[in-house]
């Protein structure tokens, strides 16, 4: 682990996925302790956050559509999108970073999912639009462009916003290491497969102990 060269991306650590938010994430709050260790470690060359940011009237929003309920599934420029609860509305309070972490040691922050006709899980790609294309949000460029090659990936939901976030950043050409324990997910019961899925990317799985424990080596 080159510290110089590594990167902390925390993804949408938000009130609204948090339990008793718009689309709580089961434990999410588990992970706010250990993210602020990881904030304050200086393990990292550089921390970056992305911030779910919908405008209202999303069309990810099951409100937007006529007689469909959250999470629902429909066809959106051809590729299924999942409908969710009114949910980081711009402003709102459960769009905010979480009140109890360090924000000033971020970098940057990538706020998402801004273009009201167009989804946004990961912090790198927006999800498909009507053009069929999903359109870069500038992090891989602002990443290395910093000397950034290898990435820690961390936040909510494990299986939507922080795989997506990883998944893009392989395909960026980065070093993909993936904090599982400071993750949870929508839908933990896919959680083995979600695992093997992410392996066969080539994302690496590890945890908090051991960063910590490979950075005292260094």
């Amino acid at each position: 682990m080159n510290h110089q060269h590594s990167a902390l991306l925390l993804v949408d650590i938000q009130p609204d996925f948090m339990p008793g938010g718009a689309l709580a994430v089961e434990g999410g709050d588990e992970i706010v302790e250990p993210v602020r260790h990881l904030m304050n470690s200086n393990l990292f060359g550089l921390l970056v956050a992305t911030q779910d940011w919908h405008p209202p009237g999303h069309i990810s929003f099951a409100s937007s559509h006529t007689a469909r309920k959250p999470f629902e599934t429909i066809e959106l420029y051809d590729h299924p999108q999942t409908l969710w609860p009114d949910h980081c509305v711009q402003g709102s309070a459960g769009a905010q970073l979480h009140p109890e972490l360090p924000w000033d040691k971020v970098a940057a922050i990538i706020r998402k999912g801004m273009d009201p006709q167009c989804d946004s899980y990961s912090g790198f790609r927006n999800n498909w639009n009507i053009n069929g294309e999903r359109p870069p949000t500038g992090l891989a460029g602002y990443l290395r462009e910093r000397g950034i090659s290898e990435v820690y990936v961390c936040g909510l939901a494990r299986d939507i916003c922080v795989r997506w976030t990883a998944e893009d950043a392989v395909d960026a050409g980065f070093r993909v290491n993936f904090l599982w324990d400071i993750t949870r997910s929508v839908n933990p019961n896919d959680d083995q497969a979600l695992r093997q899925a992410l392996i066969n990317r080539g994302v690496i799985l590890t945890n908090q102990a051991t960063v910590s424990a490979r950075s005292r080596n260094y």
